[in-house]
């Protein structure tokens, strides 16, 4: 199963569902608390000031809910091969 997790609104999160077409649900985290336990809530640098947010990541969860691998600082271009390619493994 496929699941998106992001800090936005529910209408932002439908309007880029549905721009992408996206077959798989979407789950708002907009006070981060998902973020923040995944540890994926990160200090950045944006335009010379320290922010927090959220470095995009896919975690691969068995059936029994323990994460079996991490793909950290998620770049779209070949991330869907590659997390397909582990799947397999």
């Amino acid at each position: 199963m496929i699941v998106g997790i992001s800090a936005d609104s529910p209408s932002a999160q439908d309007k880029f569902k549905k721009k992408y077409n996206l077959p798989f649900p979407l789950l708002c985290d907009v006070d981060r608390k998902v973020a923040e336990a995944y540890g994926v809530l990160k200090e950045r640098n944006m335009y010379g000031k320290t922010v927090l947010g959220i470095e995009r990541t896919t975690f691969l969860i068995d059936a029994a809910g323990r994460i079996q691998k991490i793909f950290p600082k998620v770049k779209v271009d070949g991330h869907a091969e590659e997390v397909l390619a582990a799947l397999n493994e």
